[in-house]
């Protein structure tokens, strides 16, 4: 494009009537006036905390539900006018927030202590000191007087995930340990079945509270995206209908509000590209599509190469309807794969686990099946768009150099 085109093209955008007026409000980070279908659950949390105002511990809480059920922002809507509060009566109360699933956060207990020890107003290195010394160092900082410490860890199941329930149970026991001040836990999780998996020593420890989130109906999401559509988009900015087909998506994806506001930006956004002047039907297919595609690829490109060779074997397949393909049809190619790629091939058992997660992560779709005296197999079939396969075919190729 010669840069007189480009000119004319940057100003002709200026001189458009903007879709959005307000972008943050349909993004991940923004906390709501009014969170609809939450009062329950909020009430519930606000009771909980309540006794923090006169400096009384509460009890530690666990809330679990599935992604996108208002959890983190009906928590921090409660940690925001609590802490209000607590700095108009000069209060010592702090809060502290982290998400555990950030990399280079919550990867190592040195880390994470480290990272709360931060947010406090103490600068602590990235690396070079015992963990026990980062302890030190934070307990030193909060007991200097009486503050009352309410810890919030979102995505708590990626924290043990990464090393072990014991950074809970050292975390409950820190109590003991001062004189001045008190932690109280808040542990967020889409896992519902996470502590039934943990240590009974750490369960006793944490599980005080529970509180569980459910999924929102199609009518909810219809009224969540109303609220947000408001604020986020100028009047009439979208086809009749586009809320409702919206909101149908997210409903069948187990109540994702974050899901729906994310389709609805986005197919913003595509709109915009393409010069029209309103939100149509056919941008949320192709917003759907787009996000599709980018978690898909987003998914595979953090992947170990054996995974990406498994994967590759799979899409190197050819897929009908009428005609699945077995473990044992991928095995073949996924050996000379290894061999082109200078790896050793695992066994067949290891590659049906593979093919199992794989399943799990929602790029194919992977059913046991019995084939009698002679075992069982997975019987395969893609999860992911057709139109997305040869993406994904040249990420992997890519990444092993094939």
């Amino acid at each position: 494009m010669a840069e007189k085109e480009l000119i004319n093209y940057f100003e002709n955008f200026l001189k458009k009537e903007p879709l959005f007026i307000n972008k943050k409000a349909m993004q991940m980070n923004y906390t709501p006036e009014n969170i609809p279908h939450r009062d329950d659950q909020i009430k519930n949390i606000a009771g909980i905390l309540a006794p923090s105002l006169r400096m009384e511990k509460p009890s530690n809480l666990f809330i679990y539900g599935k992604t996108g059920t208002g959890k983190t922002v009906s928590i921090t809507k409660v940690s925001d006018d609590l802490i209000k509060i607590a700095k108009k009566n000069n209060l010592p109360l702090k809060i502290v927030y982290l998400n555990c699933k950030l990399k280079r956060v919550a990867d190592t207990e040195y880390r994470l202590i480290a990272q709360i020890t931060r947010e406090l107003g103490v600068e602590v290195p990235a690396t070079g000191l015992p963990t026990d010394e980062v302890y030190k160092i934070f307990i030193k900082e909060i007991d200097k007087e009486k503050i009352l410490l309410i810890l919030i860890l979102d995505e708590i199941d990626q924290l043990v995930k990464k090393i072990d329930d014991g950074i809970l149970y050292n975390l409950t026991r820190l109590n003991h340990e001062l004189k001045n001040t008190e932690i109280s836990l808040i542990g967020i999780s889409n896992d519902l079945t996470f502590t039934s998996e943990l240590d009974p020593r750490v369960k006793s420890s944490l599980g005080e509270e529970e509180l569980v989130f459910p999924p929102y109906n199609a009518v909810q999401l219809q009224s969540i995206l109303r609220e947000r559509v408001n604020i986020a988009f100028r009047p009439k900015a979208m086809e009749e209908g586009v809320i409702e087909k919206c909101a149908a998506y997210a409903a069948r994806e187990h109540g994702d509000a974050r899901r729906a506001l994310e389709l609805l930006r986005v197919a913003g956004e595509i709109a915009e590209r393409g010069n029209e002047i309103h939100i149509l039907m056919k941008h949320i297919d192709d917003a759907q599509e787009k996000i599709e595609r980018d978690r898909v690829l987003d998914t595979i490109s953090t992947q170990p190469k054996q995974f990406k060779l498994a994967l590759y074997s799979i899409f190197s397949m050819t897929f009908s309807d009428d005609k699945p393909i077995f473990t044992g049809d991928i095995y073949e190619l996924y050996k000379d794969a290894c061999i082109k790629v200078g790896l050793k091939p695992l066994t067949q058992r290891r590659v049906s686990d593979i093919i199992a997660e794989l399943d799990m992560l929602g790029i194919i779709n992977a059913k046991v099946i019995s084939k009698g005296r002679y075992g069982r197999t997975r019987e395969i079939r893609l999860a992911i768009p057709s139109s997305t396969v040869p993406k994904v075919k040249d990420l992997l190729k890519t990444g092993l150099g094939l």
